[in-house]
């Protein structure tokens, strides 16, 4: 009985599909759009014609965005919020709109590096 994992190609490069995920270019070869609007993903690669459809990155990306902006705005509302004194509906705009305009840009990154972490986990065909 042959050993599935021997009929498989090469390994895929995670640094690479990730650096690329990030860039929002497909985690294959790098020239082709990830997204085709805000967050939906393409189907296939223009360039290249990797098949990227069943890749579902789910909640991760969501996550993520949500680790990061909210450790960077509850640290910017305890370490400014100490010596600025702003009066309380300055920080009830400012802190929401920050983190807002943080996690509309963060969320497309965040999924363009797990679509290329999950895309570099899979096994590469021959």
């Amino acid at each position: 009985m042959i050993d599935d994992r021997l009929q498989q190609g090469p390994a895929r490069d995670l640094r690479l599909a990730v650096r690329r995920g990030l860039a929002g270019r497909c985690p294959a070869c790098g020239k082709g759009r990830l997204f085709r609007s805000y967050l939906k993903p393409v189907d296939t690669c223009a360039a290249c014609h990797e098949d990227l459809s069943h890749i579902r990155a789910d909640d991760g990306p969501a996550w993520l965005t949500i680790l990061v902006v909210g450790h960077l705005v509850v640290a910017l509302v305890l370490g400014v919020d100490s010596w600025a004194g702003w009066p309380l509906w300055q920080a009830m705009v400012f802190y929401p709109t920050l983190g807002l305009v943080l996690s509309l840009a963060l969320l497309p990154v965040a999924k363009g590096l797990f679509i290329g972490v999950i895309w570099a986990g899979e096994p590469a065909t021959a």
